[in-house]
């Protein structure tokens, strides 16, 4: 079985091997120097085993700086995903809209500015469609809970598995009022996507950078 390498192990060995190769290039230089003092002018030295020499020394460092990239690369990986696992077990509410039709339900949490003379909330399919819509059970201010059943606005009944996300629009009398949709709940998983770090809540999958509040769990 292969060891994972981590970041500061690419590291360690990439640094000796630079090391190893200046040493090596500049023990070359003061060789080709002095070759090139002491070289009978009737017989010169081939400059084309020079050439090729110079040229190895050159697609080492290349490759150096490649694995320079690729350790960058690593350490932002592993630090993403390290600092993300500390959120998993614990309780995250996040600015985020998006949740699959799980068991024939889908759950946000929406969040109104001031009270509200009237609410409404609408599902949208990931094609844009809006699929349900119909007034938000709680109007008053603060955050609330909603579920939804995954029926359309005709009663029909949507299969599992689709993404869908949550559409809050509100007014107290003639003004909007501030709204926004949150996904709450445990985080079970972390993951990578697109070198971000994305946690799992519930059905949802969210980003790292969309989660605004964190609390640990009530001990049992």
């Amino acid at each position: 079985m292969v060891a994972a390498i981590t970041a500061s192990d690419a590291a360690g060995r990439t640094t000796a091997a630079r090391t190893s190769l200046t040493s090596n290039f500049e023990t070359f230089l003061s060789l080709l120097t002095s070759q090139l003092k002491n070289q009978d002018p009737l017989s010169p030295l081939d400059s084309n085993q020079f050439t090729q020499q110079l040229t190895q020394m050159s697609g080492v460092e290349q490759q150096l700086l490649t694995n320079d990239l690729l350790t960058s690369l690593l350490a932002t990986q592993q630090g993403g995903l390290g600092g993300a696992s500390d959120y998993i077990g614990k309780d995250a509410t996040a600015v985020w809209s998006a949740t699959r039709l799980e068991g024939g339900k889908a759950n946000w949490s929406y969040e109104l500015g001031t009270s509200a003379s009237e609410a409404t909330l609408s599902v949208i399919d990931g094609s844009g469609k809006t699929v349900w819509t119909g007034p938000a059970p709680d109007r008053s201010s603060g955050t609330h809970d909603f579920a939804w059943n995954g029926k359309t606005t005709a009663g029909g009944q949507l299969p599992d598995g689709g993404v869908y996300s949550l559409k809050v629009t509100a007014k107290s009398g003639t003004n909007d009022v501030q709204a926004q949709v949150l996904t709450r709940g445990t985080v079970t998983g972390v993951e990578m996507a697109d070198g971000k770090p994305y946690l799992t809540i519930g059905a949802s999958l969210v980003p790292l950078s969309s989660v605004i509040g964190l609390k640990a769990r009530p001990a049992t």
